[in-house]
């Protein structure tokens, strides 16, 4: 297999219908060769090739058990560096487009996060009394810090199980990026909110004085998600008096008051299961990106229920959006045809300790 640059430019101008007919033909060629795997974000007109979907870690892990050489992850660049640090070595992980990031990864880099680290030995000692928890939707190199630090790894699903393991080794903690994550996983353990204080990486010790941060026993990193970040409590507020019986469930990367508001609150994976659990009749009002959304309309409308977006405006994860089929269709004939393309690869010195974050998180959770 060699690697080469192959340019993009003529797939770029692929019709829709030609992409999605060479999609098909390149992963007649690469047969179990190739893994396809898409995010529960991802845009219709590429999740419907997927071979396996599913939430970012269960994905990778999904991946890293099946005999595929290559894992062609159709999700953004974070999910495909954790893939990459999951799978076997002789596994290839991919991302279609370069471009598909986080706007929420990006909102905690490395830099910050050590800068955050050295401000607040000054007060600390964090390698006494803090323990660093990033959200899997952050760099590899974030999970590696997490790793040399005595830190951890946690998703949407297990971040209170996570906080109690961080809780039991030291008296605080670092939680990175997203603040909406970390204080309602901190509410639902019943730490109160005056004991939860926001970092802003653009201030002196994060615009917190030293008698906050002693107070505090969750630091929030000042973080969030585009998307869920749009979602508010009036449209809650309006679905309810229109449809009194209605339900409504949200996903934790949205505000705390959203969060409260809402009938339960939980990852993909809980929001997909718990609609289709529900009662056949049910109406729903849904706090998550709108292609989970759609999707998940359509494959319970026969039991009568509705499912309704809570946003007012249309609201997609716009970075995961960039994965087309025309760069899908450039990815595969070119697998196809012997050439990688956007290979993923954490370097050793990163993975072997962000690996370590991520097991800690597995074997807690």
């Amino acid at each position: 297999m060699q690697i080469a640059a192959i340019s993009f430019d003529k797939f770029n101008a692929l019709a829709d219908q030609e992409a999605q007919e060479r999609i098909r033909a390149a992963r007649a060629r690469l047969g179990k060769r190739a893994v396809i795997l898409c995010h529960h974000y991802q845009r219709a007109d590429v999740f419907r090739h997927a071979d396996l979907t599913g939430d970012s870690l269960k994905l990778s892990r999904l991946a890293s058990q099946s005999d595929a050489e290559f894992i062609v992850f159709c999700g953004v660049h974070f999910m495909a560096e954790v893939a990459d640090i999951l799978s076997r070595p002789e596994q290839v992980s991919v991302l279609p487009d370069l471009a598909a990031g986080c706007s929420m990864a990006d909102m905690a880099s490395l830099a910050k996060v050590e800068r955050a680290w050295r401000e607040l030995s000054t007060v600390l000692a964090p390698d006494e009394q803090i323990t660093p928890v990033t959200y899997i939707n952050s760099a590899a190199d974030l999970k590696a810090f997490c790793g040399e630090h005595g830190g951890i790894v946690c998703t949407s699903s297990n971040a209170p199980k996570i906080l109690e393991w961080a809780f039991a080794r030291r008296a605080k903690v670092l939680f990175f990026p997203d603040q909406h994550l970390g204080r309602w996983s901190g509410y639902r353990m019943g730490i109160p909110m005056d004991e939860m204080a926001i970092w802003n990486p653009d201030l002196e010790l994060g615009g917190l004085t030293p008698e906050q941060i002693a107070k505090a026993r969750i630091i929030l990193w000042h973080g969030y998600c585009s998307v869920h970040q749009m979602f508010q409590l009036a449209q809650i507020e309006r679905f309810r008096a229109q449809y009194p019986d209605g339900r409504v469930i949200s996903h934790p990367e949205c505000a705390f008051e959203v969060c409260q508001a809402s009938d339960a609150v939980g990852s993909t994976e809980k929001i997909i299961t718990t609609v289709k659990e529900s009662a056949a009749g049910t109406r729903w009002l849904v706090g998550t990106e709108l292609n989970l959304v759609d999707r998940l309309a359509d494959e319970v409308k026969h039991e009568g229920k509705i499912v309704q977006f809570m946003g007012g405006v249309i609201c997609m994860c716009s970075t995961m959006q960039r994965i087309d089929p025309q760069h899908l269709a450039w990815t595969l004939e070119n697998l196809a045809e012997g050439n990688i393309v956007n290979r993923i690869v954490v370097p050793p010195h990163e993975a072997a300790p962000a690996r370590v974050a991520l097991e800690r998180m597995l074997a807690a959770s």
